[in-house]
């Protein structure tokens, strides 16, 4: 064969097929908002599922005096005990930044963007540093962890200071407010 046939014979390169391509990228896109989709039909289920979780405590007008101020991020509530079993009823499962004061009446909760509550104080268990609660894991002892009754239910609920170095005076303060809470309520049973 002579050269100029051998050229004839080359093909040149295909051109990008746009059609096929559009095609793959429309259905990539389907795929990615069915997922999501189907993610925001479970976090409504798992809502429904937890709508027997009375209504969150309100936060008082006049709270009393602070003991404690906390400017952090709220990472959210799950069962006591099991860090991966998330509260969603009432936006006890939404992140947000939140600003916490403990006082007399207990721990205000005022979260902007997201309902405000009030862990009474007679409904706090304990408190602990811990490393994780569902959706968020830090360094050993990085997140302050509020152990609380609601209901029938006793929740965990995570919280993180922008100075870190305060969760073991929150710690401290509440662990000393739920025992003396814990000990004249059992006081004013036994009599």
């Amino acid at each position: 064969m002579t050269p100029l046939i051998e050229l004839a014979e080359q093909k040149s390169a295909e051109v990008t097929d746009w059609a096929g391509r559009l095609g793959w990228v429309a259905g990539l896109l389907l795929f990615i908002a069915f997922v999501y989709w189907l993610m925001r039909q479970g976090w409504k289920w798992r809502g429904s599922l937890q709508s027997d979780l009375p209504p969150l405590p309100e936060v008082p007008q006049a709270p009393g005096e602070a003991k404690l101020t906390l400017g952090g991020r709220y990472h959210g509530s799950t069962t006591a005990g099991q860090w991966l079993d998330r509260i969603v009823a009432h936006g006890l499962g939404l992140r947000s930044r939140a600003e916490l004061t403990l006082t007399d009446a207990g721990i205000t909760v005022v979260r902007p963007g997201a309902n405000d509550f009030l862990i009474p104080a007679g409904q706090l268990r304990e408190a602990r540093l811990d490393k994780g609660i569902a959706g968020k894991v830090l360094t050993e002892g990085g997140l302050l962890v509020v152990t609380w009754a609601h209901g029938d239910k006793l929740l965990d609920s995570g919280f993180r200071s922008d100075r870190a170095a305060e969760h073991a005076a929150w710690v401290e303060a509440l662990n000393t407010m739920s025992s003396t809470n814990h000990a004249s309520t059992t006081e004013g049973t036994a009599r």
